[in-house]
């Protein structure tokens, strides 16, 4: 078959614009695979039946553009006079830097105008360089279908490890020689809780009764360094102690590296060298009900009891409640109207809609009846909880207090976040479990205003006044509440959030017992290396 044979051409043109689609399936940190909850068949196969109808598809034209005329000469101006903007687009996904939004979008201007301004003064004089041209052109996406052909072979070897990704794995069967003393530890992550919302700059005539109950009998700390800004490598961080600022995971999704930016290199996450290991070698059950990581994966060795959710959707559209077929027509769906705006090969864009609210309901719902079941297990001693609140987007309105899918802010998930603060302390309080348990409520980072969401369209002029004008405040909540303290407290000294896992071991040994005791924990810095020689 010739290189610039038609077929051969179609095929680079596909494997370009199809790079959206296989990038996130190919990416050396595997983070869709890791993250993604279901079959990886209904994510590969779509992709791959993609690529190929849109080669049919291709094929046909380039077929019919061989024949002189007038279809021949538009389908390949453009073709000519855009492929510089492909290729561009190309290299912000495959090498190491990230292309401007506005040189992508003068590069596809400059093509466009080029294409329209050739196909008005074209003259028959033209056609030499034109036939030139076009081999040329030619030339070039046959080396791209020489490439294309090593990063579907790449797919291929993903899927084929991603193929169990999602298979049921045995958990730790926790087995007590006789009844224990310690009472509940209760961990509870309410993703993006930030302090300065909750207790120091509250939104005006935002009521949170059950969080200013539990400040009423627990320290409130004030000054915590966050252990990062993104919970993919901040939650395993808090739960092994080590230094994180990036995750990548193996290909099967199995196995999560850190990276320590201390040390600059990538450590391997060990479920035996984290807090759950440190509660089973204490006697205690473990239990996970948690929200995006895939905790079920990844601990199943230390887990007696664990469930575990994610139905966000993938950057193009697809996802797990999905049919295959739905998931071959999610990327065109999405991407049709990203195109219009430039900004088809973006690598992240954060314009939250109707169908993200109705994922994330769908999340905290059945976060709440899997916390709920442990709840009222008596056996989870160690409980540890994640749920997606009040993370945007919003889902709920604080004034029906009602679930929605209709205009929501992080303010209203607030308020839902102090709901659930309270369903957790009713139930247990109706087991008479409330005043004996150890209860740590915490946020893995704060609200990420300027960082992240005050550059996306679902920013609201609440947000905007209620962060005062999309200042950024690090610091997460973190609130603890040690068995039968009634006395509020607080802790204005700096503490690094990373030293969780070293706190909850030493609540587990009754080491602290009283906010005094908390107090000279935090303040003796060299109980880290205790703690960790303990561990």
């Amino acid at each position: 078959m010739k290189l610039t044979h038609p077929a051969v051409v179609a095929f680079g043109i596909a494997m370009l614009l199809m790079l959206p689609l296989v990038d996130p399936l190919v990416e050396p940190a595997h983070q869709l695979i890791y993250h993604f909850d279901g079959p990886l068949s209904i994510v590969f196969y779509p992709v791959l039946i993609s690529i190929a109808l849109l080669c049919i598809l291709l094929t046909g034209l380039l077929t019919l553009a061989r024949k002189p005329g007038r279809a021949r000469l538009f389908f390949w101006t453009a073709l000519m006079f855009l492929l510089p903007w492909v290729l561009l687009k190309a290299s912000g996904l495959l090498l190491p830097w990230k292309v401007s939004h506005h040189l992508s979008l003068l590069v596809f201007l400059a093509g466009l105008t080029t294409t329209a301004t050739l196909l008005v003064c074209w003259k028959p004089s033209f056609q030499r360089v034109f036939d030139h041209a076009q081999e040329f052109t030619a030339t070039v996406l046959a080396f791209c279908a020489l490439s294309g052909l090593l990063i579907l072979g790449h797919v291929c070897w993903s899927g084929w490890q991603a193929r169990s990704t999602n298979a049921a794995m045995p958990l730790h069967h926790y087995a007590a020689a006789q009844p224990t003393s310690h009472s509940r530890v209760i961990w509870l992550i309410l993703d993006e809780l930030s302090y300065r919302q909750l207790y120091e700059h509250r939104f005006p005539a935002l009521d949170l009764p059950a969080f200013d109950r539990l400040a009423g009998q627990a320290t409130v700390f004030t000054q915590v360094a966050p252990a990062g800004l993104m919970t993919e490598y901040v939650v395993p961080s808090l739960i092994s102690a080590l230094p994180a600022d990036a995750m990548r995971a193996s290909a099967d999704g199995r196995q999560l590296y850190l990276h320590d930016p201390v040390q600059h290199r990538w450590q391997t996450f060990d479920p035996h060298q984290s807090v759950f290991q440190d509660a089973l070698d204490r006697g205690y059950s473990t239990s996970v009900s948690g929200w995006y990581n895939p905790y079920c994966r990844l601990m199943s060795q230390v887990l007696d009891h664990c469930f575990w959710t994610n139905h966000s959707p993938t950057q193009s559209g697809m996802s797990k409640d999905q049919t295959l077929l739905g998931n071959t027509f999610a990327p065109f769906r999405t991407y049709g109207s990203a195109i219009l705006h430039f900004i088809y090969w973006r690598k992240r864009q954060i314009s939250p809609d109707q169908t993200d609210a109705e994922t994330h309901i769908h999340d905290y719902s059945e976060l709440l009846t899997a916390s709920d079941s442990m709840l009222n297990d008596s056996s989870a001693d160690l409980l540890f909880l994640h749920m997606p609140i009040p993370h945007p987007v919003g889902i709920y309105n604080r004034h029906t207090h009602q679930l929605t899918t209709g205009p929501s802010t992080y303010i209203d998930n607030l308020a839902l976040a102090d709901t659930y603060l309270a369903h957790i302390r009713s139930q247990l309080e109706q087991r008479g479990q409330w005043d004996s348990s150890t209860i740590l409520v915490m946020g893995d980072h704060s609200w990420r205003t300027a960082p992240i969401w005050s550059s996306g369209t679902a920013w609201t002029s609440e947000e905007q006044n209620a962060s005062d004008g999309a200042r950024f405040d690090d610091r997460p909540a973190y609130i603890l509440k040690l068995p039968h303290q009634q006395q509020p407290a607080h802790i204005d000294t700096p503490y690094p959030a990373i030293r969780t896992r070293a706190l909850l071991d030493a609540i587990m040994d009754q080491r602290i017992q009283s906010p005094q005791e908390l107090e000279d924990w935090v303040a003796n810095p060299s109980s880290v290396a205790a703690d960790s020689a303990a561990q």
